[in-house]
């Protein structure tokens, strides 16, 4: 079977390379010039395991594993691949093995997260008030929920009463998001997969209803134009869509999407760097839902600040032919937010004068879980409506991808009888239909946090 992976990003790197290993040919196609320079470069990378779904949960936790483990993963060794070579490339990203706390708020119930992590087994502990200041030196415990726009005078009132929160001593961050696709993708080449950059798709062929491959024409990534010099075509057996915020554009080419109870839309995103003392997040990440907030450390006494969507704010939706047109240059309004309900939890925070951080587009769905799937078009899958919280899967989303792509064109009737994975770390197994394009929505947090 030959197989043509659209999108190097490191979810479509990690499928490529899963796919490989399971004896099919692949191909990548990406319009830039290498793996992960789309929306995964703009990745805070961020590992965690507090998500609405039981499945959600443990495609997380296996897929910390994974990471643990990710040199090993990358060569092939330890049984990863039948083609392993120790040392395979010269750099790997890594884990951060830190920890995550979650704070306390209405819409991420702590009942709910328990059974989840009971369940799947994830070792946790709740912390009250008088825990968090210890474990999260200089934190303001304040809870200020609701969401308040932080020109608003609500914004500055003071607390009433304080919060806690769920602590996992797991977790943490991945060193390099750019550099773990580049590994992955790597491997990929390496054993054998083909990878074609500066190429676009513009258009995906069938036959007899069926995808028989995908239409090509170079692409500039600077310009962000298709080139007129001309197209291939590179025939196929099996499509997987992985465009990130291009997806909906590649399912209208193949006529896939209409059976689709999830929608998907585009939504520009700013993560900013902001100077801290280095006695702040020395150790777990956190997720503020309770100003609209996640964070975590870096190298240098550096914080990174990014957004959980909360209500009181405009967000950027993009419609999907409009992605290229993004302002990828980042705001004074959206660093305020962002650094202003930072600097309100811990005070002792730098705010810098000047916004300093990246920007991307991610591919939304309407309940911020991902659509892993099969479609209504015979070889034509789907891994998108990652949602800005995918990285941390990626490892497990290859994994689980190959595998049901492997399962339906072998004939499992995925639809009505969906396809179930075992987790060799974990021994858990986790249910794809929780991933289908055709589930009732999930009941999450409606936000980034899933």
């Amino acid at each position: 079977m030959h197989a043509v992976v659209i999108g190097a990003g490191v979810i479509g790197s990690s499928i490529a390379l899963q796919l490989k290993r399971l004896g099919h040919d692949v191909t990548v196609v990406d319009r830039n010039s290498a793996a992960g320079m789309g929306s995964t470069s703009a990745s805070s990378a961020v590992v965690r395991f507090n998500y609405s779904t039981f499945d959600a949960v443990m495609l997380s936790w296996e897929s910390y594993f994974l990471w643990k483990e990710f040199k090993d993963l990358i060569d092939g060794t330890n049984g990863y691949s039948n083609n392993p070579k120790a040392n395979s490339q010269d750099h790997y990203a890594h884990l951060e093995d830190r920890g995550y706390v979650m704070l306390d708020v209405p819409v991420l119930s702590n009942e709910n997260t328990m059974k989840l992590f009971d369940r799947a087994g994830i070792p946790y502990e709740i912390w009250d008030s008088n825990k968090l200041k210890v474990g999260m030196p200089g934190i303001d415990a304040g809870r200020y929920w609701p969401n308040k726009p932080v020109k608003s005078d609500e914004f500055w009132s003071e607390a009433k009463e304080e919060l806690g929160a769920i602590f996992s001593k797991h977790g943490g961050y991945v060193s390099d998001p750019l550099l773990a696709a580049q590994n992955f993708a790597a491997a990929a080449k390496r054993e054998g997969v083909n990878l074609k950059f500066r190429k676009a798709v513009v258009g995906i062929e069938k036959k007899d209803g069926r995808v028989s491959g995908v239409k090509l024409s170079d692409f500039d990534s600077q310009s962000k134009r298709v080139l007129d010099t001309g197209s291939e075509v590179i025939n196929a057996d099996v499509v997987v869509n992985v465009a990130g915020p291009w997806s909906t554009l590649i399912n209208q080419m193949a006529g896939a999407g209409t059976d689709f109870t999830v929608e998907l839309k585009p939504l520009r995103a700013e993560v900013h760097q902001i100077s801290t003392p280095k006695d702040i997040l020395p150790g777990p990440i956190m997720g503020d839902l309770d100003l609209g907030t996640y964070v975590r450390s870096g190298p240098g006494g550096i914080t990174l600040v990014g957004g959980t969507e909360p209500e009181c704010d405009v967000l950027e939706w993009v419609e999907a032919d409009k992605v290229d047109e993004v302002n990828m240059t980042r705001t004074v309004e959206v660093f305020e937010s962002q650094a202003y309900r930072f600097a309100r939890r811990f005070p002792a925070a730098q705010i810098p004068s000047t916004p300093v951080g990246v920007v991307g587009v991610y591919d939304v769905s309407s309940d911020w879980t991902p659509i892993y799937d099969k479609t209504d078009v015979p070889g034509f899958y789907v891994a998108i409506g990652t949602s800005g919280n995918q990285f941390k899967n990626a490892p497990g989303a290859g994994l689980v991808m190959a595998h049901l792509i492997n399962q339906v064109e072998n004939g499992a009737d995925h639809d009505s009888n969906p396809v179930t994975y075992s987790c060799p770390k974990t021994k858990k197994e986790i249910n794809l239909g929780t991933f289908s394009r055709k589930r009732a929505r999930n009941t999450t947090s409606g936000t980034v946090m899933g």
